[in-house]
């Protein structure tokens, strides 16, 4: 069997209380020590500002103007006009009185402005913080006042949710700089509060008149705070210094130089991913450092199709959502061909699928079947793509497997999180061992798994199995004022992902649950089970109610237990009699239910991917007889699914065919 890590420390079994720990692995090129760092490449700015004097000409950052409402072709920046950009917005910082230290802002979607704002940043030992609202109601205003940002750039459509007085924290903001420009009555009411508002070009014209000498950061110099979600409650503030960044660009140059396809200056990378994110952040960093090209989408998701055929990109990453439609628009082509084609089409699917599982490389497992059938696939995502990373959430089996075999392009996933500055484990090109699993742990990584009795999980038993625990160069340095929140997570130098693991005997990583009710959606996003049922059960028409989400899934379900009394109120003044247990198969009841939880889930302020899309349910409540709670009555959530399973099913199927 071939290896992709290598054991560097024997587990340990548990003693006096403590749990047991698994063996500490580590990624075959760092089997006898990490590999040693360039000494060209120590910070953020390094990666950007070498690329500058290695390729001045390349395009660099491309996007799509509107003309007359419509959207035309790409037009670019070169790495050389984005760093005139860079000193002079840099230099305008330092004029309106940024110090190196100082938090900067910046809330918008991808574009070139996004990356110039974060660059000067980095060339003036500026501390670049991403605003990203999907983390919940208020973030913006929670993230501006925890991390003390004094200057915030800005995409035009955000500026109403600065400026809205809600967002108190705005107040402390010298000034706000718009992507583009702000309207008479923006200015007016930024001015109103103490900011002052510039518009793009206004401020580039105050770096040109001012400039400064750019002030480089030292490798631990803090270079960014990304904010991502907790169980519930405010985000937190994970701190990653230059030298984390440089790092892990520098594991992705090494991890790449195993593979016969290298990465050129000609590889062009289609951004729609939020630059607040890390997975997105880090790839981007990554093409810098090679002097590639980087497009951003037009900010329509429903219209990347007509990005795709317009920039051609090489390399695609997204969450599983992204590539389940993908996978969704293939087969429903698929089943408006005829009898024959689609036989044929199964069969070519079938004949690659048996030599990629023989060990044979994607691209040499059938050329016939490629031009037969899976060219036209490949023409559908632009026609030159090359890679495909997908990340933030698990991807299916099956549509893992479709892709790899059908797009004529390499497929890998990965798993990480921002307190790792992305994948600390990463799957490999053409190795069909890898479907399913997340791959081996990352260059600059050790990886080990620690027991959870209280789940069953132990990482000495076999399959070796428990929480996913990771130390090295690459991990984040603290939360951002919360040192209570650090010390639980980080111990002894290692990281604790709450994330549940299994090894495979390949030193492969499979992720098979989360230690905490924290799931994640197949859009990437965090969901607080045990906090949304607490939401929930204050909606007068609920008993009691367990919600479910699957990790391959978009939504959120439930199986709720109503309020007899409330039930039979509100059946009567509609029409309906009968038994308690007879009303709960009503039809009409469901959607009062569920019109119930959206007004509980908008008075609360949920997130969109909190409410719940679906209901069964139950006229008896969770009880210990069918052992669905504990003595203490904590809902067991695995036996609940059991339990459930058909109407979960049910559920999920009904929101599929209601999609379509």
């Amino acid at each position: 069997m071939k290896n992709f890590a290598v054991q560097v420390e024997e587990g340990k079994e548990g003693k006096d209380g403590k749990p047991s720990v698994g063996p500490v692995y580590r990624n075959l090129l760092s089997k006898n020590g990490f590999p040693p760092m360039d000494t060209d490449l120590t910070t953020s700015w390094d990666l950007f500002n070498n690329s500058v004097e290695k390729y001045p000409g390349n395009k660099m950052l491309g996007w799509r103007k509107f003309v007359d409402g419509k959207v035309g072709p790409y037009v670019w920046k070169t790495y050389k006009e984005v760093h005139e950009e860079v000193l002079q917005i840099g230099s305008a910082l330092r004029a309106s009185g940024a110090e190196p230290g100082c938090r900067v802002g910046i809330y918008g979607a991808n574009c070139p402005q996004w990356i110039v704002a974060m660059e000067a940043c980095n060339a003036h030992s500026l501390i670049c913080v991403p605003l990203y609202d999907t983390l919940g109601p208020g973030a913006v205003n929670f993230i501006i006042d925890h991390a003390e940002i004094d200057f915030v750039f800005v995409q035009d459509k955000k500026v109403k949710e600065l400026l809205n007085p809600d967002c108190i924290s705005a107040q402390r903001l010298k000034a706000m700089i718009g992507f583009t420009a702000f309207t008479e009555e923006e200015k007016d009411k930024a001015v109103s509060i103490g900011i002052k508002p510039y518009k793009w070009d206004e401020f580039l014209h105050m770096g040109a008149k001012h400039s400064s000498e750019i002030s480089q950061p030292k490798p631990f110099n803090i270079c960014t705070i990304m904010y991502t979600s907790g169980t519930s409650g405010d985000p937190k503030g994970v701190v990653l210094t230059h030298e984390t960044v440089a790092t892990f660009v520098r594991g992705i140059d090494l991890f790449m130089e195993q593979f016969d396809d290298k990465m050129t200056v000609d590889d062009v990378y289609l951004s729609f991913l939020p630059l607040a994110h890390i997975l997105d952040r880090m790839i981007e960093e990554y093409f810098f450092r090679k002097g590639a090209s980087i497009g951003y989408y037009h900010g329509d998701l429903n219209a990347l199709r007509d990005d795709l055929m317009e920039l051609k990109p090489t390399f695609l990453a997204g969450v599983p959502r992204v590539f389940e439609k993908i996978h969704e628009g293939i087969q429903s082509a698929l089943k408006e061909l005829r009898p024959l084609r689609r036989k044929i089409f199964d069969a070519l699917y079938k004949y690659k699928l048996s030599w990629m599982n023989l060990g044979y490389k994607q691209k040499n497992a059938s050329p016939f079947a490629d031009l037969l059938a899976f060219r036209k696939v490949k023409a559908r995502l632009g026609g030159r793509l090359r890679l495909i990373v997908s990340g933030g959430a698990p991807l299916s089996y099956e549509v893992e497997e479709f892709l790899r075999v059908t797009t004529c392009s390499f497929l890998v996933t990965g798993y990480g999180l921002t307190e790792t500055c992305g994948p600390t484990t990463l799957g490999f090109p053409d190795e069909m061992c890898m479907v399913g699993a997340v791959g081996p742990v990352f260059v600059y990584n050790e990886l080990r798994l620690e027991e959870v009795p209280e789940m069953g999980y132990n990482p000495l038993a076999d399959p070796p199995c428990g929480e996913i625990c990771v130390r090295g160069k690459t991990v984040f340095s603290e939360y951002y004022k919360n040192p209570e929140l650090t010390k639980q997570s980080m111990k002894d130098g290692w990281f604790y992902t709450g994330d549940i693991g299994q090894m495979l005997p390949n030193g492969v990583v499979k992720i098979i649950d989360r230690k905490k009710n924290l799931i994640k959606l197949s859009q990437g996003e965090y969901v607080a089970l045990e906090h949304l049922e607490n939401v929930y059960s204050s909606s007068p028409i609920v008993e009691d109610i367990w919600v479910y989400g699957d990790s391959f899934k978009s939504m959120l379900v439930a199986v709720v237990v109503p309020h007899e009394e409330n039930t039979k109120k509100w059946a009567y003044s509609n029409g309906h009699m009968g038994s308690f247990s007879e009303l709960c198969s009503l039809d009409q009841l469901q959607n009062y239910v569920l019109s119930e939880l959206k007004c509980t889930a908008e008075t609360k302020q949920l997130r969109g991917f909190e409410f719940v899309k679906g209901v069964a349910f139950d006229h008896r409540p969770f009880d210990m007889e069918r052992d669905l709670v504990t003595a203490t009555l904590k809902k067991k959530r695995n036996i609940l699914l059991k339990h459930y399973q058909v109407e979960i099913d049910e559920l999920y199927r009904k929101l599929a065919a209601g999609r379509r």
